[in-house]
């Protein structure tokens, strides 16, 4: 089975699907991240490509068969011309036809989570895409529990994946950010990140989890 998850930044995949990225790869499944934005002008000393770095190293663990690098800017997807933002998504779904997709949650604080939902799901309809089995939408931990809460935009997971054998792929994976990981009780932090994955896992019965939302099922 072919798996495409799309990433608004570096390291979001890891947070919302590490663990099942890696459960996937494990059986077999080919899974292709696509992480869609670039600070370019991030001031560090290793440059602005450095956190691609870590990404490969991340995706290395998880299993990755692939890592596509769209390069758009950080903070300015709601900024580009829709068209022009589509076509990327386009591109990228047209290459890898996949049967699988991971997406953020649209109600995510961050603008460029849900810009990337929409895009996806622009590039994800079902007349292009008659092999997609299934559309999933994952938490990303210090955006999509920040937002201002209300119905339109809250995060309501209906689907849990016991990741209770992977889950220490998924916290290696995440030490590969180094430029991204901080201190407790920040939630990008290795114990929130424990933390939410117990909470899912309590959930259901699991002894780590993540949790989905469903978007689009075909049976």
């Amino acid at each position: 089975m072919r798996v495409l998850v799309f990433a608004p930044h570096n390291d979001d995949e890891v947070l919302g699907a590490g663990g099942t990225i890696a459960k996937l790869a494990g059986r077999g499944d080919e899974v292709y991240v696509c992480e869609v934005t670039l600070w370019k002008e991030n001031p560090a000393p290793e440059g602005p490509y450095m956190i691609q770095d870590q990404a490969r190293k991340a995706h290395e663990i998880l299993g990755v068969k692939d890592s596509i690098f769209l390069d758009l800017p950080v903070v300015g997807l709601k900024h580009m011309p829709t068209k022009e933002l589509n076509r990327e998504f386009l591109r990228v779904t047209r290459e890898i036809k996949p049967e699988l997709a991971f997406i953020p949650h649209i109600g995510d604080m961050h603008t460029d989570h849900g810009e990337t939902a929409n895009a996806a799901m622009v590039a994800l309809r079902p007349i292009d895409n008659p092999q997609l089995k299934a559309i999933y939408a994952y938490e990303t931990l210090s955006e999509t529990e920040w937002n201002i809460p209300n119905t339109s935009n809250v995060f309501i997971p209906n689907v849990w994946s016991d990741i209770t054998e992977t889950f220490d792929k998924k916290i290696e994976a995440m030490k590969c950010f180094t430029t991204q990981i901080r201190a407790f009780p920040h939630p990008r932090s290795l114990e929130a990140i424990e933390a939410l994955a117990k909470l899912r896992a309590s959930t259901v019965g699991f002894g780590y989890a993540e949790a989905f939302s469903l978007i689009r099922n075909l049976i």
